[in-house]
């Protein structure tokens, strides 16, 4: 099993994914800019989308976004606690914040990141800031985790996109629940193992 991956890009959801549920797997870090390989093969071999992440699997299938790759993970080891049960209402809400957060708040960073006009990145940031808000208060029950009581494939994507925030100018302690979250989230053991293999943190 490979992952195609970019530094602090989406794909880092399901690298923690990996790590969490306990895969073995090897890293394939992308040049974005010239879709090449690590080794300077052609990415849009393997990927015609030209995105990140890519997951190929042990029979050379390749399945490509981040949330179909995170819940097939999770439903590959459902020891891991990572997704509920298919078919289960637990399930559903799962998908329906998955969905909220690649259709939302992921597609809102896009004009920020892409290069557009200051008034498109700032209309972009008010979005963001809006998303987050509205976040901000599926945690007003006390939650620890996006879903509930426990860690989910959820949670990794939440976070991935969380940390693009001070890329941007946003402060996350604008949302406390955020921010204690997001600090909940980046201690977790697999989560540091992953942060340190993509460059982002140092071994401790």
């Amino acid at each position: 099993m490979k992952l195609y991956y970019s530094p602090g890009a989406c794909s880092l959801a399901p690298h923690i994914v990996l790590r969490e549920a306990g895969y073995a797997f090897d890293l394939d870090k992308i040049d974005m800019k010239a879709k090449k390989t690590a080794d300077g093969s052609d990415y849009l071999a393997v990927n015609p989308k030209g995105a990140v992440p890519a997951l190929q699997l042990g029979g050379g299938e390749v399945l490509t976004e981040g949330p179909a790759i995170t819940q097939y993970l999770a439903d590959q080891k459902p020891e891991s606690g990572l997704a509920p049960k298919p078919g289960t209402l637990e399930r559903a809400r799962l998908q329906e914040v998955l969905n909220y957060l690649s259709s939302e708040l992921h597609k809102a960073f896009g004009p920020i990141f892409q290069g557009g006009s200051d008034e498109a990145k700032k209309a972009a940031i008010e979005t963001v800031s809006k998303r987050l808000g509205y976040l901000e208060t599926l945690f007003a029950d006390g939650r620890d985790f996006v879903c509930g009581a426990t860690f989910s494939v959820a949670d990794a994507y939440l976070f991935v996109l969380q940390s693009w925030a001070g890329f941007v100018g946003i402060d996350l302690k604008t949302w406390p629940k955020l921010a204690a979250y997001q600090a909940r989230i980046a201690a977790r053991p697999k989560v540091q193992e992953a942060l340190v293999a993509e460059g982002l943190a140092k071994a401790a």
